[in-house]
């Protein structure tokens, strides 16, 4: 067997831009990369390990044996351990063998930077390369770059891709090849605009949906190789849809072979268990302090937004990094130095990570998981923002999941939980999650939540959609959602796809479909939908009806929208609301239209506008309000 022979891929590499946790693009040069040296083909191998004594490769092709390969630790204290290879192709399996200066203990770890794995529960990285995929998605990537910016609509589809959709014959996942035909025919018939997936970088453990990660470089095999993940992406983009990744530099788990303890010491974990070790989740917090650990986490996030053209990464998790007692108790976290909970340096790598993103990668997005009123996530970090693009609207989707699940006639007593959010919906760039963890855990599906009877659920479920969508801020949508899935989400087996042969679903499916349509197609509903210049009320204040109306504004004033939403099951004739302006009314969309499933309850006539005061407006119409329904006029 070949021996290692001493060479470099970090002849022009500035160690000291590594070592400050300023190289952002660190998968460039650590990892196993095939090249030629001295005429002889083979592997190239990099790791960071500064407490070990020794690294050498094992794998397939020296029987495990972790006397036969050592690697050389370079001479300027980075702690980066390499060499090459001989004879060693694409398709190898490999580790590191790893002996520590603390205490010579050994350890076998997966690559961090492996870029394929071996399909779970096996463990090994895999010598692999994928620069050979060759893209087709030319259009799509101009069209991004030429449209950098957050004033167009973003309708997303968040899908867990274990549990779309499963191959029935033989009971097992679809592939990423397979996929990229009927997920991506299935996301652009439904008119979305983006699709998410929940975590796909490698994971050990199904049940945890992807979030506790061993493979941050890698697409998880178990749908296919990474080049069948790219032609994926691909297909999407040559339908014109974005994808957005899940991404979790928030915690990682403690499996043998990830990246926990990694040369005998805690060098990816911060050492504190205070710091370093989540309670919730029995997983390790990245250590931010150390500049070689954000370059990883970086570089990461580099690596999907450039090596696989991902349009936005949605951060898992962030109000776990950002504050020192998140789900401690007194006693089990330790102040900052100027005595507050915010973990000065996880806010300091978010902005960091940010900055980078968006300066290196056009036309992409950044959106947070972020659960707290804390100031300015998606305030540019100049003016002292964590520089996000996007926030998950969490208190809008707690209030409004709560607000529907009352029955109706109890509504009237609440109308402040339904109309709250538009107080502090321009503080930040929002977007509107229906997501997978409103479905999950007891909390029942969406349609589940619904009160009365079959019709009235599904008017419920047809009210809801159309107030989140014409709402201020961008959208998402968790799967199954779209249909009226009755069942919570299982992550271990498919959607029910046999409910759509029944009419209630049909009809909520075709209603999804043509709402995404709206939407897309009616600027007023997403050119300013980050500015309070793009909302305003008519009347907020109809509590005895549970009645509410607000105008939808872009930036052509005469394609404004008149929405009127009806939370009880009793329809209003000449029902007046305020307008600012002469002229008339038609009714453009109706929740309660029979193709939906609605009782037909329609402004089917064009409406004359009075010259009469009403709701502080200068004018007044007189509709019909459909019961359980949200109606949208345009004027004529």
């Amino acid at each position: 067997m070949a021996k290692v022979i001493p060479f470099s891929l970090f002849s022009d590499f500035d160690i000291n831009l590594f070592k400050s946790g300023k190289h952002y693009n660190l998968f460039e040069k650590f990892g196993s990369h095939l090249i030629t040296c001295e005429g002889e083909k083979g592997t190239y191998f990099a790791v960071w390990a500064p407490s070990a004594k020794s690294v050498s490769v094992i794998g397939d092709f020296n029987y495990w044996n972790s006397e036969e390969h050592p690697l050389y630790v370079r001479w300027d204290s980075s702690g980066i351990w390499e060499g090459f290879i001989p004879n060693i192709g694409k398709g190898s399996l490999y580790k590191y063998a790893i002996t520590s200066h603390n205490n010579d203990i050994k350890t076998e770890k997966a690559d961090p930077y492996g870029i394929r794995c071996e399909q779970p529960p096996k463990t090994a990285s895999i010598v692999w390369d994928h620069s050979d995929y060759k893209w087709k998605d030319k259009s799509w990537m101009s069209y991004r770059k030429d449209k950098n910016n957050l004033d167009k609509p973003y309708a997303v589809y968040e899908v867990h891709l274990g549990s779309w959709m499963r191959n029935v014959e033989e009971d097992c996942f679809l592939t990423y090849k397979e996929l990229s035909k009927t997920l991506v025919n299935y996301v652009k018939d439904m008119n979305f605009t983006h699709v998410e997936f929940m975590p796909i970088m490698e994971y050990p453990y199904d049940p945890s949906w992807g979030y506790q990660i061993t493979g941050y470089f890698a697409p998880t095999s178990r749908f296919g190789t990474p080049q069948e993940f790219m032609q994926l992406i691909d297909a999407f983009h040559q339908a014109d849809i974005g994808v957005i990744l899940d991404w979790v530099p928030s915690h990682f788990p403690s499996d043998a072979h990830g990246l926990g303890y990694f040369d005998g010491s805690n060098l990816y974990e911060h050492p504190d268990p205070r710091k370093g070790y989540h309670q919730d989740w029995k997983s390790l917090i990245f250590n931010y302090d150390r500049p070689e650990v954000r370059s990883f986490l970086i570089s990461n996030a580099i690596y999907w937004l450039q090596n696989y053209h991902v349009d936005a990464l949605r951060v898992d998790a962030v109000a776990s990094m950002i504050y020192l007692d998140y789900s401690r108790e007194d006693g089990e976290w330790e102040p900052n130095i100027y005595g507050s909970n915010e973990n000065l340096e996880a806010v300091s790598f978010l902005k960091e990570c940010n900055q980078a993103i968006y300066s290196m990668c056009d036309g992409v997005q950044t959106i947070a998981e972020e659960s707290t009123a804390y100031t300015g996530v998606t305030n540019k970090v100049e003016f002292g923002g964590l520089g996000f693009g996007m926030k998950w609207m969490m208190g809008w989707m707690h209030d409004t999941l709560g607000y529907f699940k009352k029955d109706p006639i109890y509504r009237s007593y609440h109308q402040n939980d339904i109309t709250f959010s538009l107080a502090y919906a321009f503080s930040e760039h929002f977007m509107l999650p229906i997501s997978h963890d409103e479905v999950v855990y007891g909390k029942n599906s969406v349609l589940g939540r619904m009160p009365g009877d079959e019709w009235q659920r599904f008017a419920n479920l047809r009210l809801l959609y159309g107030y989140m969508y014409t709402h201020p801020g961008t959208k998402l949508l968790f799967m199954g959602s779209e249909f009226g899935q009755y069942n919570e989400w299982n992550s271990l087996s498919s959607l029910d796809w046999n409910l759509l042969e029944f009419n209630p679903h049909i009809h909520t499916k075709a209603y999804v479909k043509t709402l995404n349509t709206l939407y897309k197609n009616t600027p007023a509903l997403y050119e300013k939908g980050f500015s309070q210049e793009g909302f305003e009320w008519i009347s907020y204040d109809d509590h005895q009806n549970a009645v509410i109306s607000y105008i939808r504004k872009g930036h052509n004033s005469e394609n404004d929208l008149i929405v009127v939403c009806n939370f009880t099951p009793n329809s209003h004739k000449n029902y007046n609301i305020g307008v600012p302006r002469i002229g008339r009314l038609i009714e453009v969309f109706n929740s309660d239209n029979t193709t939906f499933g609605g009782s037909g309850v329609l402004n089917s006539k064009t409406i004359k506008i009075e010259k009469e005061t009403w709701n502080n407006k200068p004018f007044k119409a007189s509709i019909t309000v459909p019961p359980l329904a949200i109606a949208i006029f345009k004027y004529k």
